[in-house]
């Protein structure tokens, strides 16, 4: 049931990333709900579920909250390198390195695959757990897609590696479901995981996406967009409880 239940996730990742691509002439109203959806898959979502998860402290700091920050600055980090390296051969600094977008990509991907790890772990532990959580997981999934073809396509890469991207964005719930079959991982690693991605995620979304999302373009349409990405989630996350 629960690699049945993924194959919906599998289809609503598709139909997220399909959506991206066709509302192109919109593209800061797209970047906008991208945004609003990342800022709400973090906070509403990644973050709680990180800090129930890895519940330990160091130095009176939860380690979600500390993994959090460092996926932060690592991703600020890695960016920095990036375009320093870019303007070492001539490229400008301010153009954005497709190496970013991929890796961020495939941060999605691994959340994807985790995804697919709770709707098998919900069903093992019961009918009614696993389909409050499917319900919610493949809601989610959509803004999955929508948000890993936006992510790869922002920074300059082909069409035809989002395409990439978004199918294994698409296949990740049904590897994760299916592995639940097999072993479970173990809940402290997962919350740092979740911890470290969504910090990551967290400073794509506000140093990258919504600055590009409101420049040059009115500034109403596209941050309502973001207030009803955000606000998706907060329903998905209801949802799910």
């Amino acid at each position: 049931m629960a690699v049945l239940v993924a194959l919906g996730a599998f289809l609503m990742t598709l139909a997220g990333g399909w959506t991206a691509q066709r509302v192109t002439d919109r593209r800061h109203l797209v970047l906008g709900l991208a945004g609003g959806l990342m800022l709400g898959v973090v906070g509403l979502d990644l973050l709680p579920e990180a800090l129930e998860a890895a519940d330990g402290e160091l130095f009176g700091v939860p380690t979600a909250l500390l993994l959090f920050v460092a996926g932060f600055l690592l991703a600020h980090l890695v960016e920095r390198l990036l375009a320093a390296r870019r303007a070492a051969h001539g490229a400008d600094e301010r153009a954005r390195a497709p190496e970013v977008g991929l890796t961020a990509a495939a941060a999605m991907v691994g959340h994807s695959a985790m995804d697919g790890v709770a709707i098998g772990a919900a069903f093992q532990v019961g009918g009614g757990m696993g389909a409050a959580v499917a319900v919610a997981v493949v809601a989610h999934d959509f803004a999955d897609g929508f948000n890993t073809f936006t992510l790869t396509t922002l920074y300059g890469n082909a069409r035809r590696r989002a395409h990439a991207m978004l199918f294994a964005d698409a296949v990740a719930p049904i590897a994760g479901a299916a592995s639940t079959l097999l072993f479970a991982i173990p809940e402290q690693v997962l919350g740092a995981y979740l911890g470290f991605f969504g910090g990551a995620l967290l400073y794509l979304a506000a140093a990258e996406i919504l600055p590009e999302a409101h420049h040059e373009h009115p500034a109403g349409p596209t941050l309502l967009c973001t207030v009803a990405g955000a606000g998706f989630i907060w329903l998905v996350v209801g949802i799910a409880e």
